[in-house]
């Protein structure tokens, strides 16, 4: 086996394909190790481990392409694997629009965005267990109606990837990621409920303490209980930080190229209008330090960068790869992502929408009569017209104060509607994702209850 690393892999497979003939390639390797320690009532249930050393090649041969991946990483075996993805783009039609970044636009430099904490590698697997069990046991021991759990994972991650071109661009970066969750079920009068939470970090010292994690599991479940519909009606609605987020992955799919070229995309032709109220300015930020999706360059090798996607509620850009850029006689962001054996495509890095100014306690006090939504499921959601409707849970909101538990209700709207419709932003911004939010309400939608 090679020991030589990403870098080397991807400069190998692009030399030999030129070699071979491309008139243009580019390489993706990735090495990466992860995992995951789960207990469940204090005892050990599952131990995973899980290593990738992969290449990905991509040849054109005039404006016919072809992309495939190996783990062979011998470097005879490169070679060979070179030849033939080469071959294979001559058996391809031709796409006039295909074809590598100019080299102009490639990156020319790499910050350390801090992304790797290679000390928090050396935890033990005991260390491992130990705070897996720290964070259910926190959780059970909160209350006596915490009486079941579905389990507490660690999980801790590293990784190289390596970029190569022939138009002249290689480099390479590490990383790091490690995460903390646990599941509590609590019980009270027959009826029984679960909820959850975690952390995540590029850091372990940055990863929250496990009681905390417990402790904030225990009491998003214990307010579960006793949970009940509520009558259909029009009503205000504040989504709590972890479904606003998911308002805005909605977002981030619609502004990717690949939705817009193929107009499938609710933000088509859009650009420069007004798509939300002025409380939302909405960044693709993919040099935020320490960010869950930051990374120096992109999948072409473009440099990454700071993107503000709606400014105080009109879009401002798309999020563009170069492909999807040309198709749409646009620019690329630096918004290319790939797995090793794909093409690269657009998609967001640490996609957020900027703090606001109210905590979620004057929030919560400003509605008279709503819903605060804490869960969402279902897949309602339409993302050529925007339409909306997904299951919910959460606390019925009285008067400005969270009265009782709610559950089994729809709610539904329109997200160019919604997005229009925001009247309030919290302050309480905090990435445990690579898509994050504050607190939001919104004026009004549709609850369809009882």
């Amino acid at each position: 086996m090679s020991a030589a690393g990403p870098l080397e892999h991807v400069t190998r497979a692009v030399e030999r394909a030129r070699q071979a003939g491309a008139t243009a390639c580019d390489a993706v390797a990735i090495e990466a190790e992860s995992s995951s320690t789960s207990v469940r009532l204090g005892e050990v249930e599952t131990v995973k481990l899980s290593r990738e050393r992969r290449l990905g090649l991509r040849c054109f041969a005039g404006q016919s392409s072809a992309v495939a991946s190996t783990a062979d990483l011998d470097g005879d075996a490169i070679d060979a694997f070179a030849r033939q993805v080469v071959e294979m783009a001559r058996a391809v039609a031709p796409d006039p629009v295909s074809g590598l970044p100019d080299a102009s636009l490639l990156a020319t430099d790499a910050p350390d965005l801090e992304l790797a904490d290679p000390a928090g590698l050396e935890l033990s697997p005991e260390g491992r267990v130990e705070r897996a069990r720290r964070c259910e046991a926190a959780a059970l021991e909160s209350d006596p109606r915490l009486v079941n759990s579905e389990g507490a994972e660690f999980a801790l991650g590293a990784a190289r990837v390596a970029y190569a071109s022939s138009g002249g661009f290689s480099g390479s970066y590490r990383s790091t990621s490690y995460s903390l969750s646990v599941s509590p079920i609590a019980r009270a009068d027959g009826a029984m409920q679960r909820d959850y939470w975690y952390d995540a970090s590029r850091s372990l010292a940055r990863l929250a303490e496990p009681e905390t994690i417990g402790r904030t599991a225990a009491a998003r479940t214990l307010r579960r209980l006793g949970a009940r519909p509520v009558p259909t009606q029009q009503a205000p609605i504040v989504f709590d930080p972890q479904t606003a987020a998911s308002l805005l992955s909605h977002l981030a799919s619609a502004a990717c190229g690949g939705a817009l070229y193929r107009r499938a995309s609710f933000l088509l032709e859009r650009l420069e209008t007004e798509i939300g109220s002025a409380l939302l300015t909405v960044v693709d930020d993919g040099r935020l330090t320490r960010g869950l999706a930051s990374r120096p360059f992109d999948a072409e090798g473009l440099a990454t960068r700071r993107t503000v996607v709606v400014e105080r509620g009109v879009l401002r850009s798309y999020l563009l790869d170069t492909y999807a850029a040309r198709k749409l006689a646009l620019a690329s962001t630096g918004s290319a992502a790939r797995s090793v054996g794909d093409v690269p495509s657009a998609s967001p890095t640490n996609f957020h929408l900027e703090a606001g100014a109210h905590t979620p306690e004057q929030i919560i006090a400003s509605v008279p009569r709503g819903l605060y939504v804490t869960g969402l499921s279902g897949f309602g959601v339409n993302g050529v017209t925007g339409d909306y409707s997904r299951g919910a849970s959460g606390l019925w909101i009285e008067n400005g104060e969270l009265t009782h538990p709610v559950e089994e209700v729809t709610i539904a709207g329109n997200l160019l509607q919604m997005y229009r419709d925001v009247e309030m932003v919290g302050d309480d911004l905090t990435f445990r994702s690579s898509i994050a939010s504050p607190t939001l309400k919104i004026r009004q939608m549709t609850i369809a209850g009882r």
